[in-house]
């Protein structure tokens, strides 16, 4: 079984920056996670993914050159490094991790292949 917290959201003025953490307990060490997140009235979206596996990471093109996700697998923790943030960022952010068995690449951004998710953090960013 697999558990996972997220910390680290909070609001933040546009340009700044903010790093959240997902720490999971269980197993792990060869799982697809994510981060996803989700604003009122919208659908969930993909913002960032990380294939423990092999180290291969992926992002939504909306994040491209501000968001970088990273592992400590010693700590089991998963991290989003968030910069240059804009007001459109805002939304409740959750972490999700999935074993990922017989995933093509860009099944990583698709909500409904994870089976763990935390409770969410909110990034709220302001204009």
């Amino acid at each position: 079984q697999v558990r996972l917290v997220e910390s680290g959201g909070g609001s933040v003025q546009a340009g700044g920056s903010l790093r959240l953490s997902c720490a999971a307990s269980g197993y792990t060490q060869t799982y697809y996670m994510a981060w996803f997140r989700q604003a009122p009235g919208k659908e969930r979206e993909g913002v960032a993914g990380f294939y423990a596996g092999g180290g291969r990471t992926y992002y939504a093109d909306s994040v491209k050159g501000r968001f970088t996700i990273s592992r400590d697998n010693a700590q089991n923790t998963l991290y989003l490094q968030m910069n240059d943030l804009k007001p459109e960022d805002t939304a409740m952010y959750h972490c999700a991790a999935d074993r990922g068995t017989y995933w093509r690449n860009d099944d990583w951004s698709r909500s409904w292949r994870y089976n763990y998710w935390g409770q969410g953090t909110q990034v709220t960013v302001s204009s």
